[in-house]
């Protein structure tokens, strides 16, 4: 279909902006740039509560915002790993996001702010990611967790963490997780797909701005056969965690997505994948612009319910 009214509307008040392409940025610069897309989200969400507090990591401490809902008794736990391209983004940007995904699921999020590149290459983010994880599934009882209903979620370079971090808790058994929400998720380090020929520019993320992060990301390192940078890239997909995959149809990355969908399908795994047509990747930054998206939440509930149900 066309892109969405809604998205076109987006478009436009971005580019009367004069904003630069992000490729054409400082890194300090593009951080700062993406502080913008808070005033698209609406009013935050109230929750019971919203602490600050930091969990051990590879390299120090790692900082993380937990949510909590209004509920009784131990809760679900979702780890969410913000988009950004591993170079931008922090925990304030996803910060009414978190607080939606906290209300509408029932379960206490915790939002990590990890380390970011160029500063930091790979694997300094999945580390982190993997490492609040894992603490998160020992230590939930003192968050008012139930360790045995536990998630891994993200946008876009935050689905690639979630995805990640997932096939790592399989391959090192654990921890234990119970689904995987991947949204407009970074697979493959592969700019060669219809998606990236169709939507190279023109539709908010283009091919430029994905040459710049994964420059950022990953430096002068080689990793052709790292899931753990390029899930699309693993062996096998055997004995993953339930995963619920959204794309966008005007997005470069859509292709990959749906490819590791359709693979995760391919080796036994329950998967609930979702194009939303019309829409621009980042769209789940920005529902308050694009409500017609907002259903996304409902999508990624349903999925958190069905495997914590089993």
């Amino acid at each position: 279909m066309p892109v969405h009214p809604e998205a076109q509307q987006l478009l436009t008040a971005l580019e009367e902006l004069g904003l630069p392409p992000t490729e054409e940025m400082t890194v300090p610069n593009a951080r700062a740039a993406i502080a913008g897309f808070v005033a698209l989200q609406g009013e935050p969400v109230e929750v019971a509560s919203v602490q600050n507090r930091t969990v051990p990591g590879p390299a120090g401490e790692i900082p993380v915002r937990v949510y909590t809902p209004v509920g009784a008794g131990q809760l679900p736990v979702v780890l969410y790993f913000h988009g950004g391209g591993w170079v931008i983004g922090d925990l304030d940007v996803v910060d009414r996001p978190c607080r939606q995904l906290a209300s509408a699921a029932g379960a206490i999020v915790v939002s990590v702010d990890y380390r970011l590149a160029p500063e930091h290459r790979y694997p300094a983010a999945f580390d982190d990611c993997y490492a609040a994880t894992a603490w998160v599934a020992e230590h939930a009882a003192e968050l008012g967790g139930d360790p045995a209903k536990l998630a891994v979620a993200g946008d876009s370079a935050g689905g690639n963490l979630a995805a990640a971090v997932a096939l790592a808790a399989r391959d090192r058994t654990g921890p234990n997780l119970g689904a995987q929400l991947l949204i407009y998720p970074v697979t493959n380090f592969n700019f060669d797909t219809e998606s990236y020929r169709e939507n190279r520019e023109g539709y908010l993320l283009t091919k430029s701005s994905m040459l710049w992060f994964w420059a950022h990301y990953l430096g002068a390192q080689d990793l052709d056969k790292d899931p753990y940078a390029s899930p699309l890239r693993a062996d096998n997909l055997v004995d993953l965690p339930p995963a619920y995959v959204a794309t966008s149809e005007y997005d470069p990355l859509r292709d990959e997505g749906e490819a590791y969908a359709v693979r995760l399908g391919e080796a036994g795994v329950p998967v609930t994948a979702k194009r939303f047509d019309g829409m621009l990747h980042g769209f789940f930054w920005t529902l308050a612009a694009t409500p017609s998206a907002a259903n996304i939440l409902d999508d990624m509930v349903s999925v958190l319910r069905r495997a914590w149900a089993g």
